[in-house]
């Protein structure tokens, strides 16, 4: 059984029953204190989906967590700060109307969302990490155009001969 201490556990509350079906789990709500009981492996991904919520992500980008097998992970924008207007620095990471922050999203494979001084993702582990540096050269001043080709080029190329078919030779 685990337990997990939230700031704001509405959300939890309201869409309890969706929860416990979608993670196989049992969840007792008293007060913030949410205990989740069930095998350890939905145990584990019930509390990183249930950290993704208080996050501030939907229900449905948190589920998928345990459905294809994501991981969230929590990068804080101050440890990799030179100056002090943190305003300043998300809005870069935001961009204008949210254009950066979708673009980051797309070319990364990965969910985002900004609480706070932090940013959070949900994303495959190796999108994720990818992400992250591209996050922190942001951060540190580098240009949208570099970030998102840095992203393009990291980004896996697709496989498309599974070596299926014959090779020609050349006579």
């Amino acid at each position: 059984m685990k337990k997990i201490i939230l700031d704001n556990s509405e959300k939890i509350i309201q869409e309890k029953t969706k929860l416990e079906k979608e993670l196989n789990v049992k969840i007792s709500i008293k007060n913030n204190e949410i205990c989740i009981d069930g095998l350890s492996e939905n145990e584990y991904f019930a509390e990183k989906a249930i950290d993704a919520i208080d996050f501030g992500f939907s229900i449905k980008k948190a589920i998928l967590i345990k459905k294809k097998n994501l991981m969230f992970e929590i990068l804080n924008i101050k440890n990799y700060m030179r100056g002090k207007n943190i305003v300043r620095v998300k809005g870069r990471i935001v961009g204008e109307g949210g254009r950066a922050l979708m673009t980051l999203s797309q070319l990364s494979d990965c969910y985002i969302e900004i609480k706070g001084n932090q940013v959070g993702i949900i994303g495959d582990p190796e999108n994720i990490e990818h992400l992250q540096n591209a996050i922190i050269m942001l951060i540190k001043g580098s240009k949208h155009a570099n970030i998102y080709s840095f992203l393009e080029r990291s980004h896996p190329e697709p496989i498309l001969d599974f070596g299926l078919r014959e090779i020609k030779k050349k006579s």
